[in-house]
């Protein structure tokens, strides 16, 4: 008999467009999470070409405990003038994963991202009366409203919003130069590079303190 999975305590995985103009928000993302204790878990983290991506997606979501997701993505694709669907698919599969997948599965918890209050019922009115969170699209927002999600649901001690905002900045305002020393470019620097930089920086910048 198999056993059912228990997703890991520290799991959090982040459903996000990745496209540029929303970088700034999945790294704040990426990084409010490891300074709260926590690893994040992405669709970027994947490079095994003898799977299917839905089916490392499912292996994510199924190891993780928690769930971070952003619907704002609306707009139409400029090339084919259609909308992105990954988002709501992945928090469809998440939201199911929590519904159907036994106790452990069912232990789950979500965050959900809009850019407005109540916009998201225009475009999935199935979520009504889901509590959903409104970021602006503002990177300090985004922040602060993930670390006091993530003092909910694990009652833990962590940095305030306003000290989180403060260290990401002065960790943005290194990164260039910390990509250059790996001769990487700050813009475009891959997950696994960014992740590696920032693991770096906070070791470095917790011994200093």
């Amino acid at each position: 008999m198999v056993l059912p999975t228990e997703p890991s305590r520290e799991d959090v995985f982040i459903n996000c467009p990745f496209d540029d103009d929303y970088r700034d928000i999945f790294r704040a993302l990426i990084f409010v999470i490891h300074v709260c204790g926590f690893r994040p878990r992405s669709a970027r983290e994947l490079d095994d070409g003898g799977k299917a991506r839905i089916a490392k997606l499912y292996d994510i979501i199924e190891e993780s405990r928690y769930g971070i997701h952003d619907i704002s993505r609306t707009e139409l694709d400029a090339a084919n003038n259609l909308p992105r669907f990954n988002m709501p698919l992945e928090l469809g599969i998440f939201l199911g994963a929590k519904h159907y997948g036994g106790v452990p599965q069912r232990r789950k918890l979500v965050l959900i991202f809009d850019t407005e209050p109540y916009r998201y019922q225009k475009f999935i009115s199935d979520l009504a009366g889901m509590d959903i969170h409104a970021h602006g699209g503002n990177v300090e927002v985004a922040i602060a409203k993930t670390r006091d999600w993530l003092v909910n649901v694990t009652r833990s001690q962590l940095p305030g919003g306003k000290r989180l905002i403060r260290s990401y900045h002065d960790f943005m305002a290194a990164l260039p130069l910390l990509a250059k020393r790996l001769e990487l470019d700050a813009a475009t620097v891959s997950y696994a590079d960014f992740e590696m930089i920032l693991l770096e920086w906070l070791l470095n910048a917790r011994q200093a303190a």
